[in-house]
């Protein structure tokens, strides 16, 4: 077994893998695991409802399953963490799911929790999230940037959309610490954490940072 980190984006668009890539670049180091990107190209292109969710389980379980041998832990860089227990059943290895690795690490940095979305019909699924849980106590709100993953291209009217609704949360909803509700916003998580004022979390960082100190640990034992 080597001690490589396989990130796996469960969507098939390529664009979103390459970002997601670009922003793990700063959890590369000399000596540190190997962190290597994957699209599931079994995978619809976008993750944006129940039916996407179900229909990349089996293919995640699989691929992590075949891979087990391979690598040293599993990132599920979707923020419905598709899979994520199914995934856990096929490999003796961690498996990270990137909105329950980003929720915990929101929890280090505020005392309420907004959640940035893409798209409204992903709010039910990230709510039933945060009951399962256990984090409605520090939960303030989720709200969405109202467009698909293809409208993600356009940077300077994603940006615009996060900032209003990341500005939203903190003033309407009490928020103090932001997560965003999709891998594919990686990019934007410098500018928007500068126009809103509040820490912002990265959860596929936040999940390859945890899967990083496990290796690392189970190396050492």
């Amino acid at each position: 077994m080597t001690d490589t980190i396989l990130v796996i984006n469960p969507n098939s668009t390529e664009r979103v893998t390459a970002g997601i890539d670009r922003a793990l670049d700063p959890l590369r180091m000399t000596g540190g695991p190997s962190i290597v990107c994957h699209t599931l190209t079994e995978g619809p292109p976008g993750i944006e409802r129940q039916a996407d969710v179900e229909r990349v389980t089996l293919p995640l379980a699989r691929l992590v399953r075949e891979r087990s041998e391979d690598c040293a832990a599993f990132v599920i860089a979707c923020y419905s963490d598709p899979g994520l227990h199914v995934c856990r059943e096929a490999t003796p290895r961690p498996v990270m799911g990137i909105a329950e690795c980003g929720l915990l690490t929101a929890l280090t940095l505020g005392e309420r929790i907004g959640v940035i979305s893409i798209l409204d019909r992903s709010i039910p699924r990230h709510l039933r999230q945060i009951r399962q849980h256990g984090l409605s106590d520090r939960f303030a709100g989720d709200l969405a940037i109202g467009l698909s993953i293809a409208e993600l291209g356009d940077d300077d009217r994603v940006l615009a959309r996060m900032s209003e609704v990341g500005r939203e949360l903190r003033a309407r909803h009490g928020a103090d610490v932001l997560v965003m509700g999709c891998a594919g916003m990686a990019r934007f998580k410098r500018r928007l954490g500068e126009a809103v004022g509040l820490p912002v979390v990265e959860p596929t960082q936040a999940a390859v940072t945890m899967a990083i100190g496990a290796v690392r640990l189970a190396k050492a034992q």
